[in-house]
């Protein structure tokens, strides 16, 4: 699913969405992006204008938020929690899950280390360090 194909990639959100939206069979990846979609009714609207969608740049720097990045993001934790992988996470998200009471808040908390993981790590063009995102998610937990 995943790649360098900008348009490739957002068109598996907008298909999902749509199928979602007109009762059409989907398959397993469809579904879980088509339930963190359905949590983000901020981005229905542009979800169901899938060239707006595709073409649409979202700066950082207006304070613009990728959906297409948000929801991704969402699919990498949960990925994450179903294999544990960095080891530790599983845990680490149920006690954070626990303590928000919110699995989605759990999640979005999350992606603050997730994000800086992945941006420290290619910012120094190395790979992601497990044991920072880890102590991260534990602090969260703990804080």
């Amino acid at each position: 699913m995943f790649g360098n194909d900008r348009t490739g990639m957002r068109r598996v959100f907008t298909e999902a969405w749509r199928k979602q939206q007109q009762g059409e069979a989907m398959d397993p990846l469809e579904t879980l992006i088509a339930d963190i979609v359905r949590q983000h009714p901020e981005y229905h609207e542009l979800l169901q204008d899938p060239e707006r969608a595709l073409e649409r740049d979202f700066s950082p720097d207006g304070g613009e938020t990728n959906p297409f990045l948000h929801l991704g993001m969402h699919i990498s934790l949960q990925e994450q929690v179903g294999t544990d992988r960095p080891a530790g996470i599983t845990l680490l998200y149920r006690r954070l899950v626990m303590k928000t009471g919110d699995p989605h808040q759990a999640e979005h908390r999350m992606m603050e280390c997730l994000g800086r993981m992945l941006w420290e790590a290619q910012r120094a063009g190395r790979m992601p360090d497990e044991a920072a995102y880890l102590a991260c998610v534990r602090r969260l937990v703990e804080g």
